[in-house]
């Protein structure tokens, strides 16, 4: 059985991924930076799969040291870093905390753990924002063309972490997913926050009139997809996990209108776009389907259903949480 650490286990893409290995039978050691959220932002608590789960609360801004003496103790070899500043507009804000998290921390900690000898793969997860708007479909050898802070971090990262696999062998390998969704997403987030709103019958601003077009793949088919790119891809390879579905913000939440039985106009009110969002993001997950044979099984319609049932089940509890991003330094 493979030693498993997951950075970053408390985000929304993190704790999915760790009660998606759960599921399978596979303990998990899982370190962030915050203190455990309410149980309906944290999937790892809901599985009643056979893995384990042990938490460790570990900044990688400030903790470095006691991440890397945890690291070599346990002599994880696969680890997995969904850790990251990842708002777009609010890096506007605070640009260098998003350089000091998404470079900074990152280069430290690859340089500890470059020399392990008992790592087999590192797993750096990234963002399509790197690319800035894409015209068409852009496969993993696009140019660079960050339009925000946040996408220049993230671009800085990456490439830093490719001449790092080119002239040390360090064994590594990248996935960069389309826009992520499922039960447990936090409440800003576009999809988890339609829901919400309408739910509630409580205004939902639609930035730009929701023209931006966007492909979302629901998180279980992205964890499925991070697994077999850990034991299956190339070193210093960059993977694509995307749907080929792709629609306007706005046709999504007309969508989720309908779903719900609410009236578009009654509860939408179109506003100005963000600075600096890219109008598409298009990525073709040929490679990642060719070589490694990995395919999306959740529509859209019947993971919007799922999201929903959450929503639904859990709005008593939802009432009482954050609906809006809290920037932590």
């Amino acid at each position: 059985m493979s030693k498993i650490l997951v950075i970053g286990s408390n985000s929304f893409s993190g704790s999915s991924f760790c009660a998606w290995l759960m599921q399978k039978g596979y303990d998990v050691f899982g370190v962030s930076r915050s203190e455990p959220p309410n149980d309906v932002f944290l999937p790892y608590k809901w599985e009643l799969g056979n893995g384990k789960f042990i938490f460790r609360k570990i900044d990688l801004n400030n903790d470095i040291e006691n991440l890397n003496e945890l690291i070599v103790k346990e002599r994880f070899n696969l680890i997995f870093n969904f850790a990251a500043q990842s708002m777009v507009g609010e890096s506007w804000t605070n640009p260098t905390d998003w350089m000091r998290t998404n470079v900074l921390s990152t280069s430290i900690l690859v340089e500890k753990i470059r020399r392990l000898d008992f790592l087999d793969r590192y797993i750096h997860v990234t963002t399509p924002e790197v690319y800035g708007t894409t015209d068409g479909w852009v496969d993993e050898t696009t140019q660079f063309n960050p339009s925000t802070p946040y996408a220049v971090s993230r671009a800085a990262g990456d490439m830093l972490l490719k001449i790092y696999s080119n002239n040390y062998g360090m064994p590594l390998v990248s996935t960069r997913a389309a826009n992520v969704y499922g039960p447990g997403q936090q409440l800003y987030r576009i999809i988890p926050r339609t829901i919400f709103s309408l739910i509630n019958n409580e205004t939902l601003d639609l930035h730009g009139g929701g023209l931006s077009t966007r492909s979302f793949i629901h998180m279980d088919d992205v964890s499925e997809a991070t697994w077999l790119i850990a034991n299956k891809g190339i070193n210093a390879e960059t993977y694509h996990i995307s749907t080929k579905k792709i629609i306007s913000i706005r046709n999504l939440v007309e969508l989720l209108c309908l779903k719900l039985n609410k009236n578009f106009d009654d509860l939408v009110n179109v506003t100005a776009e963000r600075m600096g969002k890219d109008a598409a993001y298009w990525l073709d997950s040929k490679k990642i389907r060719d070589e490694l044979n990995w395919t999306d099984k959740i529509s859209l319609e019947t993971g919007l259903d799922e999201t929903i049932e959450w929503a639904k089940r859990n709005n008593g509890i939802l009432l009482k949480q954050h609906k809006n991003y809290i920037h932590k330094p």
